[in-house]
C-alpha cells in the first residue's frame, strides 16, 4: 500500500486578493549564492484558494498544498496568521 506524504506548507504576503476566492501571495525565501556567499532574497508568487474571501492585501498567511484546483491554483489558505495594518 501507497504511503501518502506530508502536504507543503508555505508562508507569505497576500499581494492581491482581486479575482474570487483566489489570493495571490509572495513566499520570500532568503538565498546564499553558490560561488560568492552573498545571501538575496528570492520572491516566487503563489495563486491560492481562499473559500471565504478573507485574506487582505498584506495580510501574513500559511498555505498548505492540495490537488489542483485550476491552471494555476495549486494551495489553499490554511490560516491568516496576521491582519495587516
Amino acid at each position: 500500500m501507497k504511503q501518502q506524504g506530508k502536504r507543503k506548507i508555505r508562508i507569505g504576503r497576500v499581494i492581491s486578493n482581486k479575482p474570487d476566492k483566489t489570493v495571490t501571495v509572495a513566499i520570500t525565501t532568503l538565498v546564499r549564492h553558490p560561488l560568492y556567499g552573498r545571501v538575496f532574497r528570492r520572491t516566487k508568487k503563489l495563486h491560492a484558494h481562499d473559500e471565504e474571501n478573507v485574506a487582505q492585501t498584506g495580510d501574513l498567511v500559511e498555505l498548505t498544498e492540495t490537488r489542483p484546483l485550476s491552471k494555476t491554483k495549486h494551495w489553499r489558505l490554511a490560516r491568516i496568521i496576521a491582519k495587516a495594518e
